[in-house]
């Protein structure tokens, strides 16, 4: 480190370390402040968001409509119309349903911050997550280590919508998830 006084000023002689001078201080873990690494992984306007490993969209966190629209529309090959026909019998069978962003995958639910369901891109199929599945009549068959939760995979040209749209209407009315 370079010293540098400033005795012309009045000041007591202070050390500092010129290459960092202009540097801005890091923010401390937590405090919601972003660095410039995790901006530049963040999507530009007109750009087209990072796929992660099996094709997720990486979409940043957000809460409405606006950023699920984004994830679906990043959905890469055929998902992104399942992923639009997933939303649109959501939207149609839970009036007023609450949506978000959250880990990379969209969240839905019928009050703040308590889901129901949601699902993930994954390489060869979608899986939707109903976090009170085991409670649903019939039950998905994609068992979790979690207890209450099951999932449902959807492959290429295999969507049952009519099941799907029972298995959304029983998800809404059951009490949701907390995350």
């Amino acid at each position: 480190m370079a010293r540098k006084t400033n005795t012309d000023a009045g000041k007591r002689p202070s050390r500092v370390n010129e290459e960092h001078a202009s540097a801005k201080p890091k923010a401390a873990a937590g405090t919601g402040t972003r660095s410039a690494a995790t901006r530049s992984k963040a999507p530009s306007r007109g750009a087209k968001p990072v796929l992660l490993s099996g094709g997720n969209p990486q979409i940043p966190k957000g809460y409405g409509d606006a950023p699920v629209q984004a994830y679906i529309a990043a959905m890469p090959e055929w998902k992104s119309d399942v992923g639009r026909r997933l939303d649109a019998i959501i939207e149609r069978t839970v009036p007023g349903v609450r949506k978000a962003v959250k880990w990379n995958s969209p969240f839905y639910g019928v009050e703040d911050d308590v889901w129901f369901l949601s699902f993930h891109v994954f390489a060869k199929y979608v899986k939707v997550t109903f976090f009170r599945g085991a409670s649903l009549n019939p039950p998905p068959a994609g068992k979790s280590k979690y207890e209450a939760v099951r999932y449902y995979d959807i492959y290429e040209d295999q969507f049952d919508e009519a099941q799907f749209a029972d298995w959304v209407k029983q998800a809404s009315q059951l009490p949701g998830e907390k995350m």
